[in-house]
């Protein structure tokens, strides 16, 4: 499948996410969602594995970077992202995991010795500037009321949601080093995922969060879409990017999303964007093509 085709299928995917994972706040506590959602992501991986006669089996050496991309990747950073949005409004949230076009750049210096593009860090400071111009209403509201005292939990939401995205941007780190072990997407994918929810298991019971199992069809619809489109599909398309492309390319995939989300705001929430919103849409739309049409990948 072309590198185009699957980055188009990720941020279609991640942009409708943001409306699902609201149909999931509340109910349940949010590690066990995440916990449950990537259980059933990693489930599905595992049985369609045996459907293609595949041994399940992995070395320990590799199960080591497994463990370690699951923590990263499907453990801390949803935990994070999922707990952030409580405290944050989520418009803040798409401008902070944004900041990954800067992070990724600047890991994969310190890791890999990967030169610094100019190029790309034009295109975050474009991208970066239109999610913020795309937010603005919502972001200078939410500094209103913090700065007047109504907002009292903002710095504990911004830590979080700042922790989320450098677990990300490590977990890309680590994907790499996977890739180097195994060139099954799906495979390590199912094991990653079985590590992530057992990572949150352990914080679920040690945080003491309960075990509930929810009545709402919202919720049950909400977890199949979050599990087989938004865990399975979307991050399969995700990782092979990262090998194709590199990860300072792809994580411009988070500067997508945001638009989508509005887009679809539009059309199921009534929302009314102005003159600010769309210029910041057109921004990001040109940071993400002055990226990806950059110098050809040297990974």
């Amino acid at each position: 499948m072309p590198s185009s085709l699957l980055f188009i299928i990720a941020s279609l995917i991640w942009g409708s996410t943001f409306w699902a994972i609201t149909q999931q706040l509340g109910e349940v506590a949010p590690a066990v969602s995440v916990a449950y959602r990537f259980g059933l992501a990693s489930l599905c991986l595992f049985l369609w594995c045996l459907l293609k006669k595949e041994s399940l089996r992995l070395p320990w050496k590799l199960q080591g970077w497994l463990a370690l991309q699951g923590f990263f990747t499907f453990s801390l950073s949803y935990v994070c992202t999922y707990t952030s949005e409580q405290y944050l409004v989520s418009a803040l949230v798409a401008v902070l995991f944004a900041l990954m076009v800067i992070w990724s750049p600047i890991t994969e210096r310190i890791f890999f010795k990967k030169p610094l593009s100019w190029r790309i860090w034009g295109a975050a400071f474009v991208s970066i500037t239109g999610v913020i111009l795309l937010f603005f209403p919502a972001l200078k509201n939410n500094w209103e009321e913090t700065h007047s005292g109504h907002d009292t939990h903002f710095l504990l939401g911004l830590g979080l949601a700042l922790t989320a995205t450098l677990a990300s941007t490590f977990g890309n780190v680590v994907v790499v080093k996977v890739r180097q072990h195994s060139q099954n997407v799906l495979l390590t994918m199912a094991w990653a995922m079985a590590w992530g929810t057992a990572w949150i298991s352990l914080f679920a019971m040690i945080s003491g969060e309960q075990w509930t199992l929810p009545s709402s069809i919202n919720y049950w619809l909400s977890l199949i879409y979050l599990s087989l489109f938004g865990s399975v599909i979307a991050f399969a398309c995700y990782f092979t990017l990262i090998h194709r492309i590199g990860a300072q390319k792809t994580v411009f995939i988070g500067v997508i999303t945001p638009i989508i989300s509005v887009l679809l705001s539009i059309q199921l929430e009534n929302y009314h964007p102005g003159w600010i919103e769309w210029s910041g849409m057109v921004l990001c739309m040109a940071g993400v093509v002055w990226a990806l049409r950059g110098e050809p990948n040297r990974a």
